[in-house]
């Protein structure tokens, strides 16, 4: 029996942006096409098989620990986008400034699925989804700079809609206007969750 499911959801590839220099901020250049390689997608500063830790995961490894990359890629949804942009009180929040790699279209609650699912593209290029990306404060810096008084609302905003990582488990070509196909675990939901999580 597969693992994995294919599902009926699909989603539309809308932007493919890439952060070719970390240091000098978070913005992503758009691009109309790109290649998937195991380290991520190529020259992008959040790729690489392995990454230091951070804040993060404090909890599993010191800060400073090399580490598998599970988060190649920051992924959203239009859905979720066009939500934290209404809540801080804006007609639009742009891509760039999020430093997405990838905004699809079509899955609702996006930011919610189980992790470990998968995206599937024409290609091949399928991406395994780690977990929510947790609002933080580099995004809302960005917009502030475009839209003075609003930045500060954005991690209230984004809460459960900020999208998720992901890594590369097969690499591929991905362009606008593909179409990925949802492929979750085929495992029911941990009885015990809500008693962990404390």
């Amino acid at each position: 029996m597969p693992a994995l499911k294919p599902t009926e959801f699909r989603a539309v590839i809308r932007w493919i942006g890439r952060v070719e220099d970390r240091g000098a901020g978070l913005r992503s250049g758009a691009l109309e096409r790109a290649m998937l390689g195991f380290a991520g997608l190529d020259g992008e500063a959040h790729g690489g098989e392995t990454r230091v830790s951070c804040s993060r995961v404090t909890a599993q490894h010191p800060k400073g620990t090399e580490i598998a990359n599970v988060r190649q890629l920051s992924v959203l949804s239009v859905e979720e986008m066009a939500r934290i942009a209404a809540d801080m009180g804006l007609e639009r929040l742009e891509p760039d400034y999020l430093g997405a790699t990838l905004v699809i279209e079509g899955i609702p609650d996006f930011t919610l699925v189980p992790p470990s699912s998968r995206l599937q593209a024409p290609s091949g290029a399928t991406l395994v989804i780690d977990m929510e990306n947790r609002p933080c404060l580099w995004p809302a810096k960005e917009v502030e700079a475009e839209h003075a008084g609003h930045g500060k609302g954005f991690m209230a905003a984004a809460q459960n809609r900020r999208g998720v990582t992901a890594w590369v488990e097969r690499g591929g070509e991905i362009a606008l206007g593909d179409e990925l196909v949802l492929h979750i675990p085929d495992q029911p939901v941990w009885p015990h969750l809500a008693q962990a999580r404390g």
